[in-house]
């Protein structure tokens, strides 16, 4: 037996990958992406063009190539899609996808997060990210949760934080995007974390936390630091 330090034995049986299913949420509905929902997608673009800045894809210039470009998605498994409906909307507003799964390392990685100005900041769009953390970390037994973004995305490194995503780091000339070095900003949530940071999206996606106009009461952060208090 070796005397070099090793980590801690853990369960290596690997995980189950994610199924092409819906899920649904108080606020939101996820679909499994496809040509279908490009109408309503199309319409949640308009006017949107910053919003495609750090994605690989986008604007497109019209609904038929929006479409081309779902039914390619649709065809994957990694990166394995899903369209976010609110259900205040009714119709897609935006999509979320499970990306660089590794069954065997029980690793997984939220990412291609395209969410509009009609979706953005809003209590659906927290929702639907919740929903896939849950379905990854609870229900399929994952023990690392990925987030990573373009380092100057300031916005996705906002929402990693907000959500309770630690940051691990800059991996420097990462990737080549629209011609452009990117330095990638990547962020993680671990089986150990996983509890505090689930029991705060819990509360804070509860309907007493909004008042009658829709509006939240307490913020995410604020929520979090109260539970990691009380324990």
């Amino acid at each position: 037996m070796t005397a070099l330090p090793l980590g801690p034995a853990v369960d290596d049986t690997p995980r189950p990958l994610p199924a092409r299913i819906a899920h649904a949420g108080r606020s939101v509905r996820l679909e499994p992406l496809g040509p279908s929902h490009a109408a309503d997608l199309w319409l949640a673009a308009a006017g949107a063009e910053a919003s495609w800045t750090y994605l690989s894809y986008g604007p497109f210039e019209s609904e038929t190539a929006l479409r081309r470009h779902l039914a390619r998605l649709a065809a994957r498994h990694d990166p394995l899609f899903f369209a976010v409906l609110p259900t205040a909307r009714g119709g897609a507003a935006g999509w979320i996808s499970f990306m660089e799964m590794r069954p065997d390392d029980a690793d997984i990685e939220i990412g291609h997060i395209w969410f509009p100005p009609v979706l953005a900041r809003s209590r659906a769009a927290t929702e639907a990210i919740a929903i896939l953390m849950r379905h990854a970390l609870d229900d399929l037994g994952y023990r690392r949760l990925t987030w990573k973004c373009d380092a100057l995305n300031a916005a996705s490194r906002r929402a990693a934080e907000r959500l309770g995503f630690t940051f691990e780091g800059i991996h420097r000339n990462h990737r080549i995007v629209k011609g452009r070095s990117r330095d990638t900003a990547w962020y993680s949530i671990i089986d150990a974390e996983w509890l505090l940071v689930r029991d705060a999206l819990a509360a804070w996606l509860d309907d007493a936390n909004f008042d009658e106009d829709g509006q939240r009461k307490r913020s995410l952060a604020a929520i979090r630091a109260e539970l990691a208090r009380a324990r």
